[in-house]
């Protein structure tokens, strides 16, 4: 989910005031990560939030595998798929944006509290909604295991939102963001490791330029820090698990999108808010009384727009897969960048220009890797012929 602190699961909550500075020049956009359950860089907003990746299906016998490729049916279904990017797209940017003003320009010290806001906005709008849904169709029945996996989710999304802050409590901004850009390849292991699913071996080698482009596309000096790093990869592998949870609820367990930011808000805020009270609040609750109207409006405009952010995130994860939204996420950088330069004339520098053409190169790799693998095949076969004497 895109709650608060992770534009990717999600992050723009748990950016850290002191990290908040905004980008200018090539440095580029943070990328869109906050809002409830999104993994868009680094708690609740960001992120981090990726189809099913699983790849694996309940059969008689056990588990049986089925193809990695998504399913989009007749061509018609393409319209919808890309509405769907567009809107994520757009309020994954929105959101990192408003969420680092609030932090810069408002100076608001409370990122977990954000995240916790946005995921009580999405309690109450999801419970609208599946209200209004609920007229025309039968409520959804949940059994053990289905609700199980979501505290499991909510578990997951929490835990990445705090590691995403502690992390950013002892390294910049950029190197989170640089931590940030390995989501795929943690998401595409754990998909292998954990839900045995296989992909094309040139899938895996378009990792290498999607992770790395994106990463030189928003290198600056960054300084590393042992301890904020560890913090920052253990919420990159949070991210990753989280999308594979959520595509797994909403493909194998037929969840819609809806019913599902509404039963993972619920247990998330229960985890989010107490935590916030104790550990950001505390006896200095008072602080927040300083605030002016202008913040509590920003606020509020974050967190609707977490809830439209994760919604795009699911119905993105079902379309598509857990995999392919942090790629698209990775994607995004680069189109950040490359709309900096365009409209405000932004300079980059040559990393990133060589980070920009990676990431393309990866992205080309994964989604046309069958067709790769078919042209130098039939390559090697006509050199073959050729060499076989008469």
């Amino acid at each position: 989910m895109g709650t608060g602190v992770e534009p990717q699961g999600a992050c723009t909550a748990s950016l850290h005031p002191q990290h908040q500075a905004p980008r200018l020049g090539g440095t580029g956009p943070a990328p869109a990560c906050a809002s409830p359950g999104a993994e868009p860089p680094c708690s609740l907003g960001q992120v981090a939030c990726p189809r099913d990746e699983a790849g694996m299906t309940l059969a008689a016998g056990g588990w049986a595998r089925r193809s990695w490729k998504p399913d989009l049916g007749p061509p018609g279904r393409a319209l919808p798929l890309l509405l769907t990017v567009f809107v994520w797209l757009a309020t994954g940017t929105t959101m990192s944006s408003l969420n680092k003003w609030i932090f810069a320009t408002h100076n608001f010290r409370y990122p977990m509290l954000l995240s916790s806001l946005h995921m009580l906005t999405a309690l109450v709008v999801g419970y609208l909604l599946a209200r209004l849904r609920a007229r025309d169709a039968g409520g959804v029945v949940l059994g053990t295991s289905a609700t199980t996996r979501i505290h499991l989710l909510s578990l997951t999304f929490c835990a990445s939102v705090a590691f995403g802050n502690l992390g950013l409590n002892y390294v910049q901004l950029d190197f989170a963001q640089l931590v940030h850009t390995t989501t795929p390849l943690f998401t595409l292991a754990l998909s292998q490791v954990l839900l045995g699913q296989r992909h094309h071996p040139l899938q895996y080698a378009a990792m290498g330029p999607i992770c790395l482009g994106a990463s030189f596309s928003i290198a600056g000096e960054v300084h590393f820090d042992q301890a904020g790093c560890c913090f920052l990869f253990v919420a990159t592998f949070l991210r990753g698990l989280k999308s594979l949870q959520q595509s797994t609820l909403l493909q194998d367990k037929r969840l819609d999108s809806v019913t599902l930011l509404c039963l993972m808000a619920l247990p998330s805020f229960c985890i989010l808010f107490p935590a916030a009270l104790v550990l950001e609040v505390g006896a200095g609750w008072e602080g927040l009384l300083h605030y002016g109207h202008s913040l509590w409006a920003c606020v509020l405009l974050s967190c609707l727009g977490s809830v439209l952010y994760n919604l795009a995130s699911f119905c993105l994860i079902s379309l598509t897969s857990a995999l392919t939204i942090h790629i698209l996420g990775n994607l995004s950088v680069v189109g950040n960048l490359v709309l900096s330069r365009l409209l405000f004339s932004s300079r980059l520098s040559r990393l990133s220009y060589a980070g920009i053409g990676l990431t393309l190169v990866g992205m080309f790799m994964y989604h046309n890797c069958h067709l790769i693998a078919s042209y130098w095949g039939s390559r090697l076969a006509r050199r073959q012929s050729r060499a076989k004497p008469e």
